[in-house]
């Protein structure tokens, strides 16, 4: 396993990252025990989940599901580097979401309890809140950090002005800010390439992306449709939308002699700023899977034939759109 520090942080990740998102809703807890068991049996030390996972309003299950899992022992707690994360709505009442001192103090004492620890590594905005100052903001996360129940704060679906605004106002209040941001980023969706990698670039975040085989557009739908296999219905909506670009695609990755989503982590491993791309294994087999992109390089030529086929923006805003 290949580990890398997070940001500008003296912490040291795997370069890939374990999501925990099917646990509960679509991977049993035994498999979900087996999954994280053989992540760390393979170097990976980094974990993604929030308290909103699971999909039962207010009951954390996937958080739950961690917390029984750590509570096996083994160190299996002192191995991991949790992040989780804030935001969601957790209840109906009206300060059972978004940013605020109140909810942020709650829903972090909550995340810890059903997690079974006494603290959070990452602990992540799940996304800005536009209603609620800064100044707030960093103050319940400052507090939460002096009291040792948090040990770094990071963001999520972030707009690069979004990330210099929150850290200059972190600055202010001599408070280290955010330490990594956590995007939308693969071949397909590469806008964070205009402003965001940047910001994140010039405070010291690192970028981890989520869903980087694009909700398995990348991961071979063409492949399993003449396999006779069903690929889930957002890869198929999104088939119909970017056909031309997958059927060079897959076809790029067959004369390569690899397959699609291992092509596509790869490629995102090659990109500057990220950290670890969130892997989602809904089993063993394809965690195993996922691991080998740590492994496959890509050539220069093979890099520019991946931005032909997906052209990005254009680099970084302004150059991207002003000239």
């Amino acid at each position: 396993m290949d580990y890398t520090q997070l940001g500008r942080t003296g912490l040291k990740v795997s370069r890939l990252c374990l999501g925990t998102m099917n646990f509960g809703p679509h991977t049993t807890e035994a498999d979900s025990y087996a999954i994280m068991d053989q992540a760390l049996e393979q170097g990976i030390n980094f974990f993604d989940t929030a308290n909103v996972y699971g999909w039962k309003k207010g009951e954390g299950v996937t958080e739950q599901i961690i917390g029984r899992w750590w509570a096996q022992g083994g160190g299996r707690r002192e191995k991991v580097v949790l992040a989780t994360k804030v935001y969601g709505g957790m209840g109906d009442w009206p300060n059972e979401s978004r940013l605020s001192a109140l909810h942020i103090r709650r829903a972090c004492e909550d995340s810890l309890k059903r997690l079974q620890t006494d603290y959070i590594d990452l602990y992540q905005m799940h996304h800005v809140d536009r209603l609620t100052p800064w100044d707030e903001i960093w103050q319940a996360m400052e507090t939460l950090v002096q009291q040792g129940k948090v040990l770094y704060v990071g963001s999520s679906n972030f707009a690069g002005w979004h990330i210099a605004q929150a850290n200059e106002a972190a600055k202010a209040r001599h408070f280290y800010g955010l330490v990594s941001e956590q995007s939308l980023y693969n071949l397909n969706a590469r806008m964070v390439e205009l402003e965001v990698i940047p910001a994140c670039q010039h405070y010291g975040l690192g970028l981890i992306p989520w869903s980087p085989l694009a909700g398995g557009l990348l991961g071979g739908v063409l492949e399993k449709q003449a396999a006779g296999r069903r690929a889930g219905e957002g890869a198929q909506k999104a088939l119909e939308k970017h056909r031309d670009k997958i059927e060079q695609y897959e076809a790029f990755c067959k004369a390569m002699g690899e397959r699609p989503a291992d092509v596509a982590l790869a490629w995102l491993l090659h990109q500057p700023a990220v950290t670890a791309p969130i892997i989602g294994p809904r089993t063993g087999e394809q965690l195993t899977e996922n691991i080998y992109a740590l492994s496959l390089k890509l050539s220069p030529e093979q890099l520019k034939t991946l931005d032909e086929i997906f052209p990005g923006p254009g680099g970084h805003a302004p150059e991207a759109y002003a000239w």
